[in-house]
């Protein structure tokens, strides 16, 4: 059995698919773009800030769970410059405490909505 998981304060989707699935301990967030859910803007122009607003997108998500940053196990980020890399580590791991976990970083052509940075997340309810 699944659940499905959506927030009013995380974009809404763009497509066919649900913010979130819940399912058997876990929760699978679908990638957040930086775009605020109030407005339905594009943060663009600093990568900082666009991967400041993803990751309060994952938040609000996570929180609709019952689930904050602790309880995720894994990350896919996808980037469209491997030379802002740097930038978007250092906000990515403001957000957690320690016990990391698993991630790949990919380098993309083009993303939705022309952004730079786009985050999926696991995470285990425990």
């Amino acid at each position: 059995m699944k659940d499905i998981i959506n927030t009013t304060n995380a974009p809404a989707p763009i497509g066919p698919y649900n913010q979130a699935v819940s399912a058997n301990g876990f929760l699978f967030v679908s990638g957040q773009i930086p775009m605020d859910a109030t407005t339905g803007q594009i943060v663009s122009g600093d990568i900082k800030a666009e991967t400041i607003k993803v990751m309060e997108n994952v938040s609000a998500i996570l929180a609709e769970a019952g689930l904050d940053f602790s309880h995720i196990i894994k990350t896919s980020i996808f980037i469209t410059d491997m030379g802002s890399f740097g930038h978007v580590n250092e906000v990515y791991g403001s957000y957690f405490t320690g016990n990391f976990p698993a991630r790949e970083t990919v380098q993309v052509a083009a993303l939705p909505k022309n952004v730079n940075v786009e985050i999926s997340v696991i995470a285990i309810k425990s």
